[in-house]
C-alpha cells in the first residue's frame, strides 16, 4: 500500500480542520467587516453579517490566488510539508484563536497560521526549513497594514470632511449611511479574498505534498469554492464579544467615519492580496478605526484598548508558534 492510500484518512481530516480554521477565522474576523456598520447603526448586527458573509463568499471572483501562494510555498519550505507538519500548524493556530476569542480580543488569524507554519516546521527540519523572505513580508505587513491603514484612513476623514464641508450634518449624515454599505461590501471582499486564501494555501500544499497535484504546485477550483464557504458560514455565525471591542471599545465612530475607516481598509486589503502579501484583516480596520477616530482629537481613542491589541499582535506569533511545536512533537508519540 502506498504512502498516499496509507495516510487518505489522515488527509481527510486535516482538510476538516483547516475547514475547521477558515470557519473560525470568518468567526473571529466578523467584526472586520461589520462592527462599523452596527456601530454606525447602519444596518442591525445580523443583517450587517449576512452582508459581510456574501461579499466574503463571492471575493474569489474578484482577486487572483496570490496570497494562497504564499501561504502554500513562502512560509515554509514546501519540501518539508506532511500531514503531521500541518496538524501542528493548524492546532498551534486553532487553540490561539479560540483563547483570544473567549478575551474578546481581536488577535490575528492570519499570523496566528504563520506562526502555526513556522512553529512546526522549525519542529520537524529546524530553522533551515522557513522561507524567511516570506515570513519577514508577512511580519512587515504587521506594521504596515495598520500603520498605512491609520494614516489612509485619517486622510479620508480629512478629505470627506472637506468636500461635504457646505452639507448639513443630517444631509451628510444621510449620504454616508448609503455610502457605507458599498464600503463594508469592498471591506468584506477584501476579507474574503485574503483570508480564505490562506486555508486554500494550507490544504493545497497538504494535497501537494501528498501527490495529488502532481508535480506542479496550485490551488484546485473545490479547494477555493469550499474555503470562501468555510469563511462565509463562519462570518454568519458571528464573532459579537469582538464586535462590542472593534465597534465601539476603541472609539465611537460616526457613518462618515466608518465610511472612511472601511474605504482605507479596503484599499490596504486589496493592495495586499495582489501582491501576495497575507496580512490581518483584523489589524488592518484596527489601524483605520484609530485613524478616524484620531482625526477628531487624540482622546477620542481609547488608547488603553488599543494597547492591548497591539500586545495581542506581538505575542500572536510565537504563541501560536510554540503550540504547534508542541503539538508536532506530541504526535510524534502516536505515529
Amino acid at each position: 500500500m502506498d504512502v498516499v492510500t496509507l495516510a487518505f484518512p489522515f488527509l481527510i481530516g486535516l482538510i476538516l480542520i483547516a475547514l475547521a480554521f477558515d470557519f473560525l477565522n470568518g468567526m473571529n474576523d466578523a467584526a472586520n467587516s461589520i462592527a462599523t456598520v452596527v456601530s454606525t447603526r447602519v444596518l442591525p448586527p445580523h443583517w450587517a453579517v449576512a452582508w459581510a458573509a456574501f461579499f466574503n463568499f463571492i471575493a474569489f471572483l474578484f482577486f487572483g490566488l496570490h496570497v494562497a501562494e504564499t501561504i502554500g510555498r513562502g512560509i515554509v519550505e514546501a519540501a518539508i510539508i506532511d500531514p503531521r507538519v500541518i496538524f501542528g500548524a493548524l492546532t498551534g493556530a486553532i487553540v490561539w484563536q479560540i483563547i483570544t476569542n473567549r478575551l474578546g480580543i481581536p488577535s490575528s488569524s492570519s499570523h496566528a497560521l504563520i506562526g502555526g507554519l513556522v512553529g512546526a516546521g522549525i519542529a520537524k527540519a529546524g530553522f533551515s526549513a522557513v522561507v524567511w523572505s516570506g515570513v519577514l513580508k508577512t511580519i512587515g505587513g504587521i506594521v504596515l497594514a495598520p500603520s498605512l491603514g491609520c494614516i489612509v484612513a485619517l486622510f479620508l476623514v480629512l478629505l470627506v470632511s472637506w468636500l461635504f464641508i457646505r452639507f448639513t450634518p443630517h444631509g451628510a449624515d444621510h449620504i454616508f449611511r448609503r455610502l457605507q454599505l458599498v464600503s463594508a461590501a469592498c471591506y468584506g471582499l477584501g476579507h474574503g479574498g485574503n483570508d480564505a486564501q490562506k486555508t486554500m494555501g494550507i490544504i493545497a500544499v497538504l494535497l501537494y505534498s501528498q501527490g495529488y497535484l502532481g508535480s506542479q504546485f496550485y490551488v484546485p477550483f473545490w479547494v477555493v469554492i469550499t474555503c470562501q464557504a468555510a469563511i462565509a458560514i463562519g462570518t454568519m455565525a458571528g464573532g459579537w464579544r469582538i464586535v462590542k471591542t472593534m465597534g465601539s471599545k476603541i472609539t465611537r465612530l460616526t457613518p462618515m467615519q466608518g465610511f472612511c475607516a472601511e474605504t482605507g481598509g479596503s484599499i490596504m486589503l486589496f493592495t495586499a492580496t495582489e501582491l501576495g502579501v497575507p496580512v490581518s484583516t483584523t489589524h488592518t480596520i484596527t489601524g483605520c478605526i484609530i485613524g478616524v477616530g484620531a482625526a477628531k482629537k487624540v482622546s477620542a481613542v481609547r488608547w488603553g484598548v488599543a494597547k492591548e491589541i497591539v500586545t495581542a499582535w506581538i505575542i500572536t506569533i510565537p504563541a501560536s508558534a510554540t503550540v504547534a511545536a508542541l503539538c508536532y512533537l506530541a504526535v510524534g508519540l502516536f505515529i
